[in-house]
This record gives structure tokens, sequence and C-alpha cells, in this order.
């Protein structure tokens, strides 16, 4: 159960004044909160700039374009004339040094009479504009009196909004939200906050929303850095905790004898990578120890994570027990035992596939094979953790593109069985700081080097202007009998986009190169998806137009020619998984990024990386520069948590300081019993990361 002292923090937002349902549902759209915004996230929204009414310049010294606050007398008022109400009100001001005209559109006149009467001294703040020569200010942010000036707060801290949610219905709710702070027990430790001067929680909350210099609501001030660093330890802390839990839930050792992965080994086109080599050895000695293996297995694009899998699952089925591979998406669970099948057969391994395509009849022949034993290893995607599917006897979880999982679904699928080991593996390597943030309850290992044969793609950028020369080329590389893939950004031209979508381009190429021309896309139905995707693999298209369906997992090592169209509109990791779907061969290939011009700075700087490298985990560092920690980690996409104050470029530094800290504290405090325990206990639900908790009742 949640703190009582903490439920005016997550109370709904219509607690607050001057908050009813229809600021409510604009309030719960700006947060994110499809159940509705709560007081903690309106304290949580936090400014990205401020308005700065210490300087009063005289009208002359004005800065057309930036915001200022003016002392003027007002002269006179132009109402529109008669049936022209789209005509703006005017009302005209001056100081002993210049005019300004004051603009109103779809104005009630009776109120402009009353807030800027003839004759009278009126401060004005506002962004103002050089428009005909005059200087104008247009709906002003604030009129006020001389009174009304001593209120006013010198420095404003200004908000990201959404459509329809005016600024100063936002920051009402937000100091009706700071009158509801209740008194919270202080969770961090004395005598790093005195060294790291960081304020008190409600202080730091405060001084971000009234800021008392511009300083005051940068990421790197004191109030915000102790913000992020209470975020950052509840994350460590819930990580710290949901890893002692699976240590002292006692595992099952799983030591094989080796024989099965000889064999695959063997029958494998290529000798083993050195990192490959160091994972399954990883691997191996952790199903032998006594406690659960929970272990990340990142690598790049086309590194060899699937065999890495496989051969873990062998170190278990050699111990006659079962081993599951989970994927996010079906056309990646086929791909997956398309790499399996082969190598399965030739070592007398009993694989099979569960979708959600399989049903009736095969689907339960699949599950009764399953219960009796007969399928050693199970490859499939969410279908596998539904109440029906039992296993014998299932000791190794792999799951695939862990972040597309949540938490809940990793642990659905490890109760499928008795202490089972998991591992977790990504095709999207990670920057350091992010592994630490959002997988620091596990052991990491790395693939850093491409199985041997690999070819370097040879990437340019190249404008949309030109797409008729691309076209041309693409026909070169087709009568050479080479295969080509055309990514575009959407399925279908949209009314708000312009574009190219993928069904056009399909009309277009077709109409040019005939039969040779396929498509593939996410609205597809499954069997057509993999027809598509056959028909390719056999070279009967040779030609394949695609959304990023064809992101992750795809694999045709004839395909050499990838063209991106509206590159500047993806982000790195995805371009970079884009590309590792060609140099899979033995052959040159060439990736061509089609951009419209102008380009921005941030698109600019992606496809320059793109040109300069193809390693991975550079990439990965440069792309959170970039773009910031939930996007790299697909979370702002999927609803995943990502960070709400903290800002990894800004405080990553504070990242190994909480690590260290929850390590500390659970040595000294494993149940959180101690004064310092029971307020981080109020840490954790007020980050919301309260699943830990469960888990130290769970014991």
């Amino acid at each position: 159960m949640r703190p009582a002292l903490l439920n005016p923090l997550f109370a709904s937002v219509t607690a607050l004044p001057g908050v009813g349902p229809k600021v409510a549902k604009l309030l719960a759209r700006l947060t994110g909160r499809d159940d509705g915004a709560r007081v903690a996230d309106l304290l949580f929204h936090l400014p990205t700039g401020a308005v700065d009414r210490r300087a009063r310049p005289k009208l002359v010294d004005v800065v057309p374009g930036t915001v200022a606050t003016v002392a003027v007398t007002i002269d006179r008022h132009r109402a529109p004339p008669p049936g022209r109400s789209r005509a703006p009100y005017l009302v005209y001001a001056s100081d002993d040094t210049g005019s300004l005209v004051i603009t109103y559109f779809s104005a009630h006149t009776d109120y402009i009479a009353k807030l800027l009467p003839v004759g009278e001294l009126r401060y004005v703040s506002g962004m103002t504009v050089l428009y005909d020569g005059m200087l104008q200010m247009v709906h002003p942010d604030r009129v006020v009196d001389e009174a009304g000036l001593a209120k006013l707060p010198l420095i404003e801290p200004t908000y990201p909004l959404t459509e329809g949610l005016f600024a100063n219905q936002l920051r009402r709710a937000i100091e009706g939200a700071l009158d509801k702070l209740p008194v919270l027990p202080e969770w961090q430790d004395p005598a790093y906050l005195a060294k790291a001067k960081f304020p008190g929680f409600a202080d730091a909350l405060r001084r971000l929303h009234r800021p008392e210099s511009l300083d005051d609501i940068l990421p790197n001030s004191p109030a915000w850095s102790r913000l992020a660093y209470d975020e950052l330890l509840a994350g460590q802390l819930a990580l710290a905790l949901t890893r002692a839990h699976l240590r002292r839930l006692s595992g099952r050792r799983t030591a094989g004898d080796g024989r099965l992965r000889e064999k695959i080994i063997a029958a494998l086109p290529y000798r083993l990578t050195a990192s490959q080599e160091r994972a399954v050895a990883d691997i191996a000695q952790d199903l032998a120890a006594p406690h659960r293996m929970l272990r990340l297995l990142q690598g790049d694009v086309g590194s060899g994570k699937t065999v890495v899998a496989l051969l873990a699952s062998a170190v278990v089925i050699e111990a006659g027990r079962q081993a599951a591979l989970m994927a996010p998406t079906e056309i990646l669970a086929r791909q997956h035992l398309a790499t399996i099948a082969p190598l399965a057969q030739a070592v007398g391994l009993r694989v099979a596939l569960l979708t959600g395509r399989e049903r009736g009849a095969p689907r339960n022949d699949i599950l009764a094979r399953l219960a009796a034993g007969e399928i050693d290893l199970l490859v499939g995607t969410h279908a596998l953790f539904q109440d029906e599917v039992a296993f014998r006897d299932l000791a190794l979880a792999v799951v695939d593109e862990q972040h597309r999982f949540g938490v809940h679904q990793r642990l659905a699928l490890a109760a499928k069985g008795e202490a089972v080991d998991m591992l977790v593996m990504t095709a999207t390597p990670i920057p350091r700081t992010l592994v630490l943030t959002f997988f620091g309850d596990m052991d990491v290992s790395e693939l850093r080097e491409k199985p041997a044969g690999r070819q370097p793609v040879d990437t340019r950028a190249v404008p949309l202007g030109r797409i008729n020369e691309v076209v041309a080329a693409v026909g070169r590389a087709l009568e050479e009998g080479r295969r080509v893939y055309w990514v575009c950004p959407l399925v279908e031209e949209s009314e708000t986009s312009d574009l190219a979508a993928a069904q056009d381009r399909f009309a277009s190429l077709q109409q040019r190169f005939g039969a040779l021309v396929g498509l593939v896309h996410g609205q597809m139905k499954g069997a057509d998806k993999d027809r598509a995707m056959q028909d390719f693999a056999a070279g009967e298209t040779r030609l394949l137009v695609a959304t990023t369906v064809i992101e992750v997992g795809v694999d045709v090592p004839a395909a050499t020619v990838m063209v991106i169209e509206h590159a500047e509109r993806f982000g790195l990791a995805q371009l970079h998984q884009l590309r590792g779907r060609i140099g899979r061969g033995a052959e040159r290939s060439t990736c061509l990024l089609l951009y419209r011009a102008p380009l921005g700075e941030t698109a600019k700087a992606r496809l320059a990386i793109m040109r300069e490298t193809e390693d991975g985990f550079r990439i990965a560092e440069e792309d959170l520069k970039l773009r910031g920690e939930g996007d790299v980690l697909g979370t702002r996409q999927s609803g995943e948590p990502g960070f709400r104050v903290a800002r990894i470029e800004t405080h990553r530094d504070l990242l190994q300081t909480a690590r260290d800290d929850a390590a500390l504290t659970l040595t000294r405090d494993p149940q959180l019993e101690s004064e310092r325990g029971e307020a981080l206990r109020v840490l954790l639900y007020l980050f919301e990361r309260d699943e830990a908790i469960r888990l130290l009742r769970a014991g």
C-alpha cells in the first residue's frame, strides 16, 4: 500500500483550484497520462525556459523578437470596423522614447477597455515584433498596474504546453500543486546532500517552479540535480531489489556435457567470434551456478546473437531440460527459427514455433508435445506466456528485444518453470549509462565483432531531387542480378504528410521494373508478409519496397543495396538497424540515404555519423546525445517509463553515485527497515517503482 502521506500527490488534478474536467483532460494529454493527470505529474512537469522581467527597457531600447516588460501610457483604442470581426483590436501606447501597438484578435471590447484604460500607466509584458515599421505586442502575457507589478514574479518559468491549454492555466495548476506538497521524510544521506549542496526535495520543487534567477531552472542547477538524483536513486534501488530478489530465489544448477554445443559449432558455416565464445562461456558458467542467471546480451546488427542463444539453449537441453526464445514480432520469431532450424536439424534438436497464428489442432499438438517434453526449444512471440502454455521443465528463457516487453512479461515467462534462468538480448547497442539505468539488475555480455566475411557498407547521402538518378542506379543493380531494399517511412499518404508512402513508391517502381518489385509493410496479414519476404529471399522479386518492419532480424544475404527514403525522418539507431540488413554476404553493399533538403542540425549530424561509422556502440552513444534516453530505448513509443526529471546527458555522473548508494544501502539494510530505509520506501512509491517493494514482501 502506498504511504498515506503521498495521497495528496497522487490525487487527481481536479482537486486543484481552477481545474475542471476540460482543463484536466488537457493536463492528462500534456503529461501523457491516459488515466488522468495527478498532482505529482504537474510537479514533475519542469520549466524549459523563463521570462525575465527584471529588465524594464524604454521602448526605444526594445529588441523586436524578444519578450519585454515595458511601462507605457495608454493613448487610444481602435476597435475593428463593424462587420469585420476578423480585424484586430488595436491599443496605441507610448513612453517618452517611442510608441507601441498592443494587438488583440477576437477581442471582448469591454474587457480591453477596462484592462487598458486611456490615460493610465500600465506595465505590459509579452513577445514583441516589428510590423509595418511599428513595434507591436500581440496578446501580452501580462497587463498590470503599479500594485499588480509588485505581485508579479520577476522571473516566470515557461513550460511545454499542449494544444488548447494556456500558459496561465498551467501556471495556476502548478501553483495549486505546490500548495499541496506534504512534508516528506528525507531519504537522502545528509552527508551527501551537504557535499553536493542539494536542497531538500520540496525546496527543490519550489525553486524550479518559482525561480529567483535564470540559473535556477537549468538542468544542472542544484534544485534540478537534486530531483534527478532522487529519480536515479529510486531506479537503481528498484533494480538492486529485483536482483537481490532473484538471487534469493535459489536457482537450479544446470550443467550440460557439451556434446550438443560441439555439434552445433561444427555445423556452423563460420567460426565463432571471440566475443561469441566469451558470451557462451559466461552463460554456461551462470547456468552451472546455484543462483539464477539474469544476463543481458547486447550485440551490434548481425553480430550473431541468435547463435549464442541457441548454444545457451543447448546447455540446458544437454541436461534434459527445455528452453524458450521469445521475440516481440512474428517476423522476428520466424527469422530466429530460420537461423536455428537447419542447425537444430543437423544435431537432432527438437524445435517448434508458437505465435498467435498457430491455432486449432496444430497449436494443440505443439502444446501437448511441449508438456510431454518432446520439444527442446520453443520459439515464439508473447503467445509463449499465455496460461495454457506449459513446459515439462523450462530451464532457460531467452527474451529478444527486451525493451519492447515490460518487466511483468519477462517475469511471466520465467514463471513457466522452476527457477528459470533469463537471457535478455537486444540488437540495439545500448550506451553504458543506459545499461546501468535500465538493466542494472543484469550481468552484461557484449558482441563487438561482426562474423567473418562481413563486408563494410558504402553509405552515401543523396538529396531527394536526385531520385531519378537513384532509380536508374537501382535499375543497373537489378540488371546485375543484385537484390535491393527500398525503405519508406509511412504505409500510405496521409492528409498531413507529404512523405513518400510505401504503396505509392511500390506502384511507381512496379511501373518501371514490373514483377521484380515486391511490397511488405506492417499492416499486411502475417501470411502475406511471410510470402513477400520468401519471394524476396528466393529471388522471385528482387526489389523489395518496405516500411520499417524489416528493421530487425530480416536476413537475406543476397541483398546488397538499400535505399532509405526520407532518411532525415528516422532516428540514428533505426537507420543503423535498417542498414544492418545489407552487407551480410560476401559482396560489397551500398546504402543510399535519400533526404529532403534543407536539413536541420540534428538530421545533418545523424546522416554524418551514419557515413562515418558502422560501429553500433558508437552510434548508440551519439544517438543518446542527439535524442535523450527514452527515444534511444524505444520507451517513448512503447509506453515504458523513461525519466521524468533526470536528463542522462546532464546527470549521467550522478548515476554511478546512485548505483553505489543503492548497493551500499541494501548491504546494510536489505529489507529497508531502518529510518532511512522507511524513507526510501516513500521514494520508491513517489517515483512509481513500487514493484520493487512487492518483491521485498515476497521475500
